[in-house]
């Protein structure tokens, strides 16, 4: 008798009480009360920071990476023309005013003529890495953000489970409005490390795809150039 009067009494009182003390909580309280504990929001301003370093760092290298993909496809062409002319200076002009990684690289390839192959070629592998340097500036960041993030979240999450256990050992009887405040701490922490994480992530490998294809194209018309140099005149 009592097991079944256990059985009839426990779901009455979970359907009841169950009702009448839930209540939904919006996402942006959620993260309101985790910032009410001074290291959930010591760490949620930090990760605030972060982020919109990361976007900032992501959409002003993609603007950059934009600019520098922009190709003239007469370009080579007309280097070609005007160095088999003879017209070096206005070789070395056209590339001065073209904008691009790869007219910066010739420039100062063509500003070698005269000197043997070997200087030349060097001349331009020299500009070329510091066009690729120039392309990966604050690259490094993201990468950084990308795992640096995630553990920052987690740092919230063992910080806000301490403090959960901290609270719980003075209590005779599970209090939630005492427990409740340090595992929200953990929950959002981590949960905000991850986005800033994920999207740092996927910033950082979206620029190194775009800046491969950069160099791959500076790589080229160094050959092309190289080839060049076999024939400067009729």
């Amino acid at each position: 008798m009592k097991g079944s009067f256990f059985l009839q009494a426990v779901p009455d009182t979970l359907g009841t009480g169950a009702e009448e003390n839930f209540k939904e909580v919006a996402i942006w309280q959620a993260v309101s009360d985790a910032g009410s504990d001074i290291m959930g929001f010591i760490i949620l301003l930090a990760l605030g920071i972060m982020s919109l370093y990361v976007i900032y760092v992501f959409v002003e290298r993609l603007l950059a990476l934009q600019r520098s993909s922009k190709k003239d496809p007469g370009f080579l062409s007309q280097i070609k023309d005007l160095l088999s002319d003879g017209k070096v200076e206005d070789a070395r002009n056209l590339c001065i005013r073209t904008d691009s990684p790869s007219a910066r690289m010739l420039e100062k390839g063509i500003d070698r003529l005269g000197k043997p192959v070997d200087v030349v070629a060097s001349a331009i592998d020299n500009t070329g890495k510091l066009e690729i340097s120039r392309l990966e500036q604050r690259l490094s960041f993201l990468a950084t953000a990308a795992g640096a993030a995630p553990m920052i979240g987690f740092l919230g999450t063992t910080i806000g489970m301490v403090k959960t256990f901290n609270a719980m050992k003075n209590l005779d009887s599970l209090d939630l409005g005492t427990i409740a405040p340090g595992i929200m701490t953990a929950m959002i922490t981590t949960v905000a490390g991850l986005i800033v994480g994920i999207i740092a992530y996927m910033g950082y490998n979206y620029l190194v795809s775009k800046i491969s294809k950069v160099v791959y194209r500076m790589e080229n018309d160094a050959m092309e150039f190289m080839d060049i140099l076999h024939k400067p005149s009729k």
